[in-house]
């Protein structure tokens, strides 16, 4: 089943902020839309699953709206990243395997300043 969650997030003085989905999510993070609505310019977010820590998108310096499909980089069983020609990664889908919250944390988002995050998961 294919799920939709969104999350409108707004900053307090300082230009921070942190939010989370109001459900946990499980199976694969298909895609990411940020709607900027007032943050400032420049504004920096790092996205990530609530316990497990794993890494959904990082990007700072974001001036306008936009939308990602996130992958992660693939490794193999010792631990090394797997390459197709020896330089370009090969990457894969990420995945929560248990259900946890997604996690934004914005960062010189302004003064009482506001963006939406829509997550797209399922599967």
């Amino acid at each position: 089943m294919f799920q939709r969650h969104a999350v409108s997030v707004e900053t307090i003085a300082d230009g921070s902020a942190t939010a989370y989905t109001e459900f946990p999510v499980q199976g694969r993070i298909f895609r990411v839309v940020y709607t900027k609505d007032d943050f400032a310019a420049g504004v920096d977010f790092t996205i990530t699953l609530e316990d497990s820590g794993q890494n959904v998108w990082t990007e700072a310096d974001v001036n306008a709206a936009k939308s990602i499909n996130p992958m992660q980089p693939m490794q193999d069983n010792a631990g090394a990243d797997i390459t197709y020609d020896g330089t370009r990664k090969v990457h894969g889908p990420i995945v929560a395997c248990r259900p946890e919250r997604v996690k934004i944390v914005i960062a010189q988002g302004g003064d009482t300043k506001s963006g939406t995050f829509v997550f797209f998961t399922g599967g």
